[in-house]
């Protein structure tokens, strides 16, 4: 009997994370870090035993989808992580950065532990640990069609979020009996710069949809800029700062 179950991303924003248990094998449908107020709420410890998945299929690099891949290979994970061409050309610079964030946060915390004369911290993982878990990657193009073993066959669709970001269709055979699903991954918006339009998909028996933003309307990429342009100078005219999140990722 096929299961799914979800680990993040659900009643919380972050920590994407999708166990399905089908034919006698685990797959886990990304592995994400979760950050803020779900960090604190949740925690990042993996739910499972970590050498009890058998395969990784990654939706794309952005770390609350990936984050926690390098602390599932670090606490057993040996198995196959299967994504696209773009995803792990990304999460080989992106989770390595990870690890160093947490290695810096870590020293920090450890230099007041060592002046209070508490035991030091070690961190979730290091980059090392995210260079380890990189060995352990399988990139394909979209519309390659992936037979992970006998019971499990994967493709993956353009989802116009990120570079290599994707919609992953499952299909999963068991009893003689095959069932399609489809995990949407965060879908991108349409008409921007570099990334490709979201591929449609039409067919499938199940569907996983990310929905943070799935109760809002947006108008068209210049109805958005002309808003941005708004704010802009509407915050410089009446003195304040103005804040832009340059150090993520495509921003």
């Amino acid at each position: 009997m096929m299961n799914i179950t979800f680990f993040g991303a659900a009643r919380s924003v972050t920590g994407s994370c999708t166990l399905v248990e089908c034919a006698g094998k685990r797959l886990l449908v990304d592995c994400g870090l979760p950050q803020g107020s779900d960090e604190k709420k949740f925690g990042i410890e993996l739910p499972f035993k970590a050498g009890s998945i058998d395969y990784v299929l990654l939706t794309h690099a952005h770390i609350d989808h990936s984050g926690r891949i390098p602390l599932l290979v670090k606490e057993g994970f040996a198995g196959r992580i299967i994504c696209t061409e773009a995803t792990a050309d990304l999460c080989t610079i992106m989770l390595a950065d990870s690890g160093h964030i947490q290695e810096m946060e870590v020293e920090w915390v450890n230099r007041k532990r060592r002046r209070a004369g508490k035991p030091e911290i070690e961190p979730v993982y290091s980059v090392q640990d995210a260079k380890a878990a990189m060995e352990l990657f399988e990139g394909y193009r979209y519309g390659t069609t992936v037979a992970i073993d006998e019971h499990i066959t994967v493709q993956f669709a353009d989802a116009g979020h990120l570079l290599g970001s994707s919609s992953i269709e499952v299909w999963l055979t068991e009893q003689d009996k095959t069932r399609h699903i489809v995990f949407s991954g965060d879908i991108g918006n349409l008409d921007q710069p570099l990334i490709n339009d979201p591929e449609y998909l039409s067919d499938a028996d199940f569907v996983v949809v990310e929905s943070t933003y799935g109760d809002r309307e947006y108008g068209p990429q210049a109805d958005i800029s002309s808003e941005l342009a708004r704010i802009i100078n509407e915050t410089r005219d009446a003195g304040g700062n103005i804040v832009i999140p340059s150090f993520a990722i495509e921003r």
